[in-house]
C-alpha cells in the first residue's frame, strides 16, 4: 500500500504546474498581461475578452523527475526504478499545481480624449496545489535505507480553489513612468493547510527485537473548510458544492497587486510588480486536526505493528477535531524586467491604429526577466532571456529562454494577432520537448480571445 502512494506521488509530480508566466509577462499587445503587472506600458480605449476564453492558463512542470523515469526504460524493472528516483531526491523536491481560468475580463479609458487613465476588472476561478515530498520516508518505503530520522517539518502541503474578483487603475503619470495598482477579493471554495509542522522521529530495524519508534516532540497541524462534503459525499455532491460556491464562498479575503513601468531612456524599459498580497479568513466549515503528542511504544515485531499503532493514535485525534478559525496567505509572485528596444519604425498616423500617441515605435526589443513566488521553504526562482519582434503591424512575436527549477532548456514562444478588432494568443514553453512529451520537466500552455475597440497606444516596442 505504501507503494502504492509513493507511485501515485510521484506520477503527480511529473504532471505539476508552475506559476511563472514569463511569455505573458510584458508582452503588451496582450490585455491579459495586466494580470502579471498592474502598471504595463499597455492602454485601450476599451477592450473585452471573450467570458471563459479570454485567458486559459495550464501549466506543466516536474523539478526532479518525468514520466520516462517512471513508465519508460524498460531494461530496468518498475521496482529499481523507484529505488533510484528516491535516491535522487532532495529535501526541496514538491509536486505543484496551480490552475486559472478567466471568466471575465475588460477594461476602458477614462476621462477625456487626452487622459492617461485606465480601468480594468474581471473575475478568475484559481487552483493551487504545493506538497512537498518527504525524502526520508518515500526512501524507507521503497527500501532504500534500514533506518531513517523522519521530520514532521518535512510534511508541507497546502491546496486551495478559490475565485478572485479584481478592480485595478492604471495611469500613465508622463512618458517615462507608468503606474498600477490592483484591489482583489477572494472567495475560497475549499482549502487544506499543513505548514509549520515540526518534531521528528527515528524509525527503523532494532536488531532482533523488530521494529522501533522514538518520538520527539511532534507538532502536526492540519486544517481544512470547505471539504466536509469531499470527505463522505458522492460525485455529485462534490460538484453541486463546488458550483453553489463558485459566486458564494463563505470563506473570504482581500489582496492587492502593484506594478510599474520606467523609461530612463524611450528605448530602454524597467517593470516590476508584486502580485497576490493577501489573505483568507477560513471561519466557515473548519476542520482542525492536531497531533501534540503521541503513545507509541519503542519496539514492534514488524512495521505492520507499527501502522496498527499509528492508527490507535491517529483516529482519535481524527475525532477530536476543531473548528478554530484560521488564515491563509496567498503565495506571493514578484516580478520585473529590464528591456532594450531598436530598429525604429516610424509610421503615417493614417495607417498606425496601434500607437496613435507615440512618435516612435521599435519593431525588435531584447530584455532579461526575473521572476520569484513564496513557498513554505525557500523561494522558487527563475530567471529568462527574450526576444521580441513585430512582425507586421498586426502580429508581434515574443521568444524566451527560461532558467527554472524544472528545467535549463526552457524555451517559448508567444504570438500575439490583432486582426480588426479581434486579437488572439497563443504561448507556449519548453519546446523543445514536444518531439517526446514523456521526457519533458516542464509545458505550458495559455491562449486567449479579446475584442478590441479602437486601440489608442500600445507600447514603443
Amino acid at each position: 500500500m505504501r507503494k502504492v502512494f509513493l507511485i501515485l506521488g510521484l506520477s503527480v509530480s511529473v504532471f505539476s504546474f508552475s506559476q511563472n508566466k514569463e511569455i505573458l509577462y510584458n508582452f503588451t499587445t496582450i490585455p491579459q498581461t495586466l494580470l502579471t503587472n498592474p502598471g504595463a506600458d499597455i492602454s485601450y480605449k476599451l477592450y473585452v475578452g471573450f467570458p471563459l476564453l479570454s485567458g486559459i492558463n495550464f501549466n506543466v512542470g516536474s523539478n526532479s523527475l518525468s514520466a520516462y523515469d517512471i513508465y519508460g526504460k524498460t531494461d530496468i524493472s518498475f521496482e529499481d526504478k523507484l529505488k533510484s528516483i528516491a535516491r535522487k531526491m532532495t529535501y526541496n523536491d514538491r509536486v505543484s499545481l496551480n490552475e486559472q481560468i478567466d471568466i471575465l475580463n475588460a477594461g476602458f479609458k477614462i476621462g477625456g480624449a487626452d487622459s492617461k487613465s485606465y480601468v480594468y476588472f474581471g473575475v478568475y476561478q484559481e487552483f493551487d496545489f504545493l506538497a512537498y515530498l518527504p525524502k526520508d520516508l518515500i526512501n524507507s518505503a521503497v527500501g532504500n535505507t534500514a533506518i531513517n530520522q523522519i521530520n514532521l517539518i518535512d510534511i508541507n502541503a497546502r491546496a486551495e480553489m478559490l475565485m478572485v474578483y479584481h478592480l485595478g487603475f492604471h495611469k500613465k503619470i508622463n512618458k517615462k513612468l507608468v503606474v498600477g495598482f490592483r484591489a482583489k477579493a477572494y472567495s475560497s471554495i475549499f482549502n487544506f493547510n499543513s505548514i509549520h509542522n515540526s518534531g521528528g522521529a527515528l524509525v527503523g530495524l532494532n536488531g532482533i527485537s523488530g521494529f522501533s519508534y522514538t518520538e520527539n516532540q511532534p507538532n502536526l497541524v492540519v486544517n481544512t473548510s470547505g471539504i466536509t462534503k469531499y470527505r463522505t459525499g458522492s460525485t455529485s455532491d462534490v460538484v453541486g458544492d463546488i458550483k453553489n460556491k463558485l459566486f458564494l464562498g463563505e470563506n473570504k479575503g482581500l489582496g492587492f497587486d502593484a506594478g510599474i513601468t520606467y523609461y530612463p531612456e524611450k528605448n530602454k524599459q524597467f517593470t516590476a510588480s508584486i502580485i497576490d498580497v493577501g489573505y483568507v479568513k477560513h471561519a466557515k466549515e473548519v476542520q482542525n486536526y492536531v497531533v501534540k503528542e503521541g503513545t507509541f511504544g519503542t519496539n514492534y515485531p514488524t512495521i505492520q505493528d507499527f501502522l496498527d499503532d499509528v492508527d490507535k493514535v491517529i483516529n482519535p485525534v481524527l475525532s477530536k477535531k476543531n473548528t478554530l478559525a484560521y488564515t491563509t496567505w496567498h503565495p506571493i509572485k514578484v516580478y520585473s524586467s529590464y528591456q532594450y528596444s531598436f530598429d525604429e519604425d516610424r509610421l503615417d498616423v493614417e495607417c498606425d491604429c496601434l500607437n496613435l500617441d507615440q512618435e516612435t515605435i521599435y519593431k525588435n526589443a531584447l530584455g532579461l526577466q526575473f521572476f520569484a513566488m513564496t513557498t513554505p521553504k525557500s523561494p522558487t526562482v527563475a530567471l529568462t532571456g527574450f526576444y521580441k519582434r513585430r512582425i507586421t503591424h498586426a502580429l508581434q512575436m515574443k521568444a524566451t529562454y527560461t532558467l527554472d527549477t524544472y528545467s535549463y532548456s526552457n524555451i517559448g514562444l508567444g504570438l500575439s494577432s490583432t486582426f480588426g478588432k479581434v486579437n488572439f494568443y497563443i504561448l507556449a514553453d519548453n519546446l523543445l520537448a514536444y518531439n517526446d512529451l514523456a521526457k519533458a520537466n516542464s509545458l505550458s500552455l495559455q491562449f486567449g480571445l479579446n475584442v478590441i475597440f479602437v486601440n489608442t497606444h500600445n507600447s514603443n516596442w
